[in-house]
């Protein structure tokens, strides 16, 4: 069975929700109005009417309340206009009281009665006489939410190493678990500046190629491991992953090396399972736990 959706954004998100389109049809980055859990909400339609297996939808879908209007657009602009200052007066409050912690982001509802501030810190924080100060001088309900370095990069943006934006800024949905074998299984270098992104922590875009690579390196002969090729015996120096490509090195009897790439499909390799191929952890993959943990 399939239920109709459509898909919408909302600010501070990358994850799309479903609501019910109730037989209408909402044009792609058009502006409507939903009521969810948190109250009357402003969002963007990102995916197009469009049928999707139940076991992917959570019931009961809510319907679209409206199209938003020309007003609720300006609504929506005049509360993201007034974010920096916002977050202005949250840090300078934050300091007044001597607690260390630093607001990256806020989010005014769409009706206006609740402000909601990220903030990042090292430790726990006890801001309850800083929620009646900011309430105060806003003169709405106000709640904070502390985030990991992760969320804020996600929440700042930025450029990451390959010169594309940050994929957390981009539309991450979740963080998932990247860890340090998924860069040695990719054959990337273990050097922390080389698979580490702005937040200082290991790049998401490893977990994304992750699957790719895992089954891919099932296929691939071992580094310095000895294959057959059409122009005899040789060990193995480096893979191509993406190519499907072997690099390998031939020694002859006078001394001299030589090398060659030959495609995974014309090279003769002998696997096996025994307890001599499972590598160990390396001094160099320990130490980067250490720098990133």
């Amino acid at each position: 069975m399939a239920k109709v959706i459509v898909g919408i954004k909302f600010n501070h998100t990358g994850k799309i929700y479903y609501f019910d389109p109730e037989g209408k049809n909402y044009r792609k980055d058009c502006g409507v109005i939903v009521e969810t859990a948190r109250g009357i909400e402003y969002g963007k339609v990102v995916i197009e009417r469009k049928e999707v297996p139940d076991d992917k939808v959570v019931q009961p879908l809510k319907p679209i309340s409206r199209i938003a209007s020309a007003d609720d657009e300006a609504k929506v602009a005049a509360n993201e206009a007034k974010v920096p200052e916002a977050i202005k007066v949250a840090n300078e409050k934050a300091a007044a009281r001597g607690l260390k912690m630093k607001f990256i982001d806020a989010e005014y509802t769409f009706d206006g009665s609740k402000i909601v501030f990220y903030f990042t810190s090292e430790q726990r924080v006890d801001f309850r006489e800083l929620v009646k100060d900011m309430a105060s001088h806003f003169h709405m309900r106000i709640e904070l939410r502390q985030v990991g370095i992760r969320d804020e990069t996600k929440c700042i943006g930025g450029i990451a190493p390959c010169g594309r934006e940050c994929c957390c800024a981009a539309g991450v949905c979740d963080f998932k678990k990247v860890s340090i074998k998924m860069a040695k299984t990719q054959g990337l270098s273990l050097n922390p500046s080389k698979i580490s992104g702005l937040c200082g922590r290991l790049m998401c875009c490893l977990e994304f190629e992750n699957n790719h690579y895992s089954e891919t390196f099932k296929k691939m002969p071992k580094i310095g491991s000895e294959v057959g090729t059409p122009d005899g015996k040789a060990s193995v120096v480096a893979n191509n992953m993406l190519k499907m490509l072997v690099r390998v090195k031939f020694e002859a009897k006078d001394g001299s090396i030589s090398y060659k790439e030959y495609k995974l499909s014309d090279l003769k390799i002998k696997r096996t399972n025994s307890a001599a191929d499972v590598e160990e952890t390396s001094a160099e993959e320990k130490e980067m736990r250490d720098i990133l943990d």
